[in-house]
């Protein structure tokens, strides 16, 4: 069993940019990086960290937080080096990247990492955590906090994903918003594509391109008052 070692919060820093992320990725190394998984999430992640969610290092434990909870934890490198660029985490600690006592696992751990929510990796699990950190924040009557779940079209032939999805529409879950990166990886699809199997059970969808970060920007910004939200971040296809 690999030993790893809990990080700190990085001390506060000089944040770094969109620039600077290619730099950053470099210095992970390994076999077992599932690069085309982690580029596919690489734009989204920055825009919703960059521009999107209200959550900062110094506000990681914050009840108020927003939430954001990778479902894709099989391919954590972009993420790495999001946290890293905005100051969760050092980046000389990505030079440790799946290494016997380093932190950042080839999964995210949320009890190593500062800022990860939940520890993932195994398809189909983190849309129905949101649906229950979500609903949890209504039930405590927490009006700021919104919960945005990153996963891959792949998952959703995860039967669990499909509960998930009719729960949090028929309840009105309006805090939640599912990022599905759509890099055509997905066995079966969906009648009328990935929008359309969110739109059914009454969530409010866009489609856009998943390397536009304006678009992105524009459809996770301003979330339904009323309705849980679905954006579909169509990338390149898995080659």
């Amino acid at each position: 069993m690999r030993h790893q070692t809990a990080l700190q919060a990085a001390p506060r820093q000089q944040v770094l940019g969109y620039s600077d992320l290619p730099r950053l990725l470099t210095l992970m190394t390994g076999d077992e990086k599932h690069s085309p998984s982690a580029l596919s999430t690489l734009d989204v992640l920055w825009v919703l960290y960059d521009r999107v969610l209200r959550v900062s290092p110094e506000t990681a434990s914050d009840p108020d937080r927003d939430r954001f909870l990778l479902s894709k934890g099989h391919g954590p490198m972009a993420y790495y080096a999001v946290l890293a660029a905005k100051g969760f985490v050092s980046p000389e600690t990505l030079e440790t990247y799946g290494s016997y006592h380093s932190p950042l696992g080839q999964h995210p751990d949320r009890l190593l990492v500062p800022g990860v929510e939940i520890s993932s990796g195994s398809l189909g699990h983190g849309l129905p955590i949101a649906v229950g950190v979500a609903l949890a924040l209504e039930l405590q009557g927490r009006a700021l906090p919104r919960v945005v779940c990153l996963l891959g079209d792949g998952e959703l032939d995860e039967g669990s994903n499909h509960e998930a999805i009719a729960y949090a529409g028929r309840q009105g879950l309006a805090r939640l918003t599912a990022v599905v990166v759509d890099n055509r990886s997905s066995s079966f699809g969906w009648p009328g594509g990935i929008a359309e199997r969110f739109a059914v059970e009454g969530w409010v969808t866009a489609t856009v391109n998943g390397r536009d970060h304006d678009a992105l920007e524009a459809a996770l910004a301003n979330p339904d008052p009323e309705r849980p939200s679905a954006v579909i971040a169509r990338v390149e296809m898995k080659g």
